[in-house]
This record gives structure tokens, C-alpha cells and sequence, in this order.
């Protein structure tokens, strides 16, 4: 409870602003889906079979998986929050138009036939006779839809949409429960409160127009509120993003610091565990993010194609990588840092004792044995586990891919037998585990360097020269232990990376 309280203190800012993101994405997906689905209902609520069909489609389009629906918008439409909003919309479509469309098609036929015979307009009827008789039940859909989307919005911070989600994902990452306590609980509180305010709308005629009121005030406010946003906003913000985990977020944060550092006006928007490598990748080209950390080896294996083998020497294997990026893709590689932070196989101590486990090719006399839990990433990518299949001649009998956090966890509690882990995790340390040796030497030098789009390395000189302060920093050990104290010690990022800068003398120790 501590832990929470503290977070909660020195985080207030963050919260809010991560409980605003929700808030304004659940509101602007609900209204969309309303302005789809009420009126679509009214068109067809004397078509039965039409309507019947929708009603079908609208089903069938919500049994689709929110994850896969959000991978299938990120080729169309980028990533952010226009995808989500749409995934939102298109799950709040359904009980909205469903209850619309029986609501209206509940209502007694006499009464119709009453209201025609007074001479009601077809305009009439429905205002005056068929949507007051079906509120009760179109505000029952209205309810359930907001309550859906407030719970799926917790997806959208998957694509860097924000919300409280990013809590939820944090707090898995670097298995911190104050952070999914706050994510997930303030999501339930949410839903909570707003289908309370619903029920209360619609409690009266009374409680009805106090809730338009109340909602069109939220409408002007909120664009208001935008518009002075955009005023006060002279220039666009720096957006630096980073992988999954402790270490990429501690590097973000170093990127923050030393920038603002050099330049107190520069405005830096940090996405922190906003995706895996092809997706930051991805978002870089697209102008979605302007920087984010990536590894020399990653790069050659990954990104760029070069059919050569990769060098064994960091300086030729940095050279190759930043030439490559430039040819390709017109992209700028920065200096590296100093550490290695390779991949490298962990078993526990235990198995790799009664196995007789030290190195990786041992692994092939007990392929049918092994359960390994993977990062996505190292699971599909050529310099992961689908080229030490080719070079040390594994097949695994079965491989579980999970958040990079997870799989420590997995493997301490046995549900694994196996997990990639990087050379400056801190987990190996904490759960005791036994990291093979790489005796055919097929892992790459990976070191670590910002990547950017050539035209903002041009356009930004005093970033370029900010961010080369790190070429050559941050010891293997340095990293090991900042690792350590995100991750176990549950410090946050920032502090951790801040307190490298002073001490290292490469900020200003009041920033």
C-alpha cells in the first residue's frame, strides 16, 4: 500500500494525464458509435430483414479479437490514435444498434396506429412516440457500449495510443503492482462511474436533459480546451519512443534529459514500451516518432538487407549498420554507447545442473525437452530463435512467446524451462539463473545508438550533438545496475537515468 501511495504521489501528473487519454478516446468513441448506430437502427427499423443483417454483420465484426483488429488497421492507418478509435468505435457499434433496433421495434403497433391516424408525420412518430417509448432500452445499449469500450481502451496503449493502459503495461514489464493496481483499477472505476452517471441519466426526463446539458458543456469544454492546446503549442513536440522494458525506457529518459539540458525550450514527448522493433521501426518511417535507441546487431539481422555475415568487431559492425540505414531507408544512426547488450540463453540452475547444461549446443541432446519462453521480437527475428535454429540445430518442443518481463517469471515458476534474456538483465541476477555460453558465436555485437530520419538530424543539429554525449558511456555494469533498480527496486525510470547524467557529469545536476 506504500508502494501505491508513493507512486500515486510522485506520478500525479502522469496519471492524470494518462486518465484524460482514456477518458477523451472511451467519450469520442462513443459518440461516434452512437452517431453510427442510432440512426442507422431508425432507417432500417421497418426493414426487417436488412435490419436483421446488420444486426448479424455488427456481431460478427465485435467476435473479431481487439489485438487482431488493431493489427489489421496499423497497415491502413498507422499507429496512435486513430486505429484505436476506430477498433473502439467498431466494438461500441453492436449493443447500441442492437438495442436501438429492438427498442423501436418493441413499440406497441396500436399506438402506431394512433398516431397516424392523429396525422403524426413519419418525423413526429419517431420523435414524439417511437424513440420516447424505446429510450429506456437504446440508454441499456448505450451503457453497455461505454462500459465494453472504457475496458478494451486499456489495448490502445499497445499501439501508443495512451491511456491507462500504458499503466497496465508498465506495471507487467517491470512487475510492478502499484502500476497495474493504478491501470486496472482505475479503468474499473471508470466503467464504473460512467455506467452509473448513465443510469442516472436516465432515471427522469429531468436527469435526461441534465445529461445533455452536462455532456454538450463536456463537448465545448473539451474542445476548447483543445483549441488553447494548440495555441500554447508553438512548435511540435520531439516524440522519442522506446522498446519493451526497463532498459529502452531508461534510455528514453537519458535522451529527455540531455536534450532539454542543452535546450530548456525543447518541448520531448516520451513513448515509453510503446512496441517491439519492427513496430517502432515502422512508426519511425512513418513520421509517427521522431527517435528511439536500437542495437547495431538488430539492425543487420533485422532491418536492413544485407544477405553477409555479421562482423564480429562493434566498430565494423556500427559502420555496416549506419551505412546500411543511410542507403536504405535515408535514416541517421548516431554514435553508440559504450556496453554490449547482446541476447543470451538462461536456464535455472537446477536444470542446467541435472542436465549438465553449459553451453548452447548442449541443448541439442534435449531439444524435446525443452519449454522456452520467448520475446516476441527474439522469437521471429533472424538473429533470435529462428537462426540459432540453423546454427546450432534446435527444435524445441515447444516455444511460448510473452512480454520480456514475464518470461523471468515464467521460468521461476516453472512453466518454462528456457527464456532470452539480454547480457545486462537484471533477472539473471534475481532468480539465480545459468546463462549459456554462446560457443559458436552466433550472437552479433549489439550496441546501442539513436536512430532517426536524416531529415531530422538535419533539421535538429543541437539534438544530434545532445544525444552523441552518450557515444562511448554507460559500462555493461552501469546498465546491469540501472536495470536492477527499475526492475526490482520498482525505482522509476527517470530518477534512475537522471542520476547517471548528474553523476557522469553530462547534465546539469539542478535539471
Amino acid at each position: 500500500m506504500t508502494e501505491l501511495l508513493n507512486t500515486i504521489a510522485t506520478q500525479k501528473s502522469q496519471i492524470e494525464q494518462a486518465l484524460w487519454e482514456h477518458l477523451s478516446l472511451s467519450f469520442w468513441a462513443l459518440v461516434i458509435a452512437m452517431l453510427i448506430a442510432i440512426p442507422l437502427a431508425v432507417l432500417l427499423k421497418n426493414s426487417r430483414h436488412a435490419g436483421e443483417l446488420v444486426l448479424q454483420l455488427a456481431g460478427i465484426m465485435q467476435t473479431i479479437p481487439s489485438l487482431a483488429l488493431l493489427g489489421l488497421l496499423i497497415p491502413l492507418v498507422g499507429i496512435g490514435s486513430v486505429p484505436a478509435l476506430i477498433a473502439l468505435v467498431v466494438y461500441g457499434i453492436m449493443p447500441i444498434y442492437q438495442n436501438t433496433y429492438s427498442g423501436l421495434r418493441s413499440v406497441d403497433p396500436n399506438l402506431e396506429e394512433a398516431a397516424t391516424a392523429f396525422g403524426l408525420s413519419r418525423w413526429k412518430k419517431l420523435t414524439r412516440l417511437e424513440l420516447p417509448m424505446a429510450l429506456p432500452v437504446i440508454l441499456s445499449g448505450i451503457r453497455i457500449s461505454l462500459v465494453m469500450i472504457i475496458g478494451t481502451a486499456t489495448l490502445a496503449a499497445l499501439i501508443g495510443a495512451g491511456g491507462l493502459g500504458t499503466y497496465i503495461m508498465l506495471g507487467i514489464n517491470q512487475n510492478n503492482n502499484a502500476y497495474l493496481i493504478i491501470g486496472a483499477g482505475l479503468s474499473a472505476m471508470l466503467a464504473l462511474l460512467m455506467s452509473a452517471l448513465l443510469k442516472y441519466v436516465g432515471a427522469s426526463k429531468k436527469h435526461l436533459k441534465q445529461g445533455i446539458i452536462v455532456a454538450v458543456l463536456a463537448l465545448v469544454g473539451f474542445g476548447g480546451w483543445r483549441a488553447w492546446s494548440s495555441i500554447q503549442s508553438e512548435s511540435e513536440p520531439i516524440v522519442i519512443a522506446g522498446k519493451l522494458g526497463s532498459e529502452p525506457d531508461i534510455l528514453i529518459h537519458m535522451y529527455k534529459d540531455l536534450i532539454v539540458n542543452d535546450d530548456p525550450h525543447a518541448k520531448v514527448e516520451l513513448k515509453a514500451n510503446f512496441g517491439g522493433t519492427s513496430f517502432l521501426f515502422r512508426a519511425l518511417r512513418n513520421d509517427q516518432i521522431d527517435i528511439y535507441p536500437e542495437f547495431t546487431g538488430t539492425v543487420l539481422q533485422s532491418l536492413v538487407h544485407d544477405q553477409r555475415a555479421t562482423p564480429r568487431d562493434p566498430v565494423k559492425t556500427y559502420q555496416r549498420a549506419r551505412r546500411l540505414l543511410k542507403q536504405e531507408y535515408n535514416l541517421t544512426y548516431l554514435k553508440p554507447m559504450k556496453y554490449q547488450n547482446g541476447y543470451d540463453l538462461a536456464v535455472s540452475a537446477d536444470f542446467a545442473k541435472e542436465h549438465q547444461l553449459t553451453k548452447l549446443s548442449d541443448l541439442t541432446k534435449i531439444n524435446d525437452q525443452i519449454t522456452a519462453g520467448f520475446d516476441p521480437d527474439f522469437a521471429n527475428q533472424k538473429d533470435g530463435y529462428l537462426g540459432l535454429k540453423t546454427a546450432y540445430n534446435l527444435d524445441f518442443n515447444q516455444v511460448k512467446t510473452m512480454e520480456p518481463a514475464l518470461r523471468y517469471q515464467a521460468i521461476a515458476a516453472g512453466r518454462v524451462n528456457l527464456v532470452d534474456g539480454y547480457t545486462t538483465d537484471p533477472q539473471v541476477r534475481q532468480y539465480h539463473l545459468k546463462v549459456l555460453k554462446d560457443d559458436q558465436h552466433f550472437f552479433p555485437p549489439y550496441q546501442g545508438a539513436p536512430l532517426m530520419k536524416a531529415s531530422f538530424a538535419k533539421k535538429h543539429p543541437q539534438v544530434v550533438k545532445s544525444l552523441n554525449k552518450l557515444a562511448g558511456k554507460i559500462s555493461e555494469k552501469d546498465m546491469q545496475e540501472m536495470n536492477y533498480q527499475v526492475t526490482v527496486q520498482h525505482r522509476k525510470a527517470s530518477q534512475v537515468a537522471h542520476e547517471y547524467l548528474v553523476k557522469h557529469h553530462l547534465i546539469k545536476g539542478n535539471n
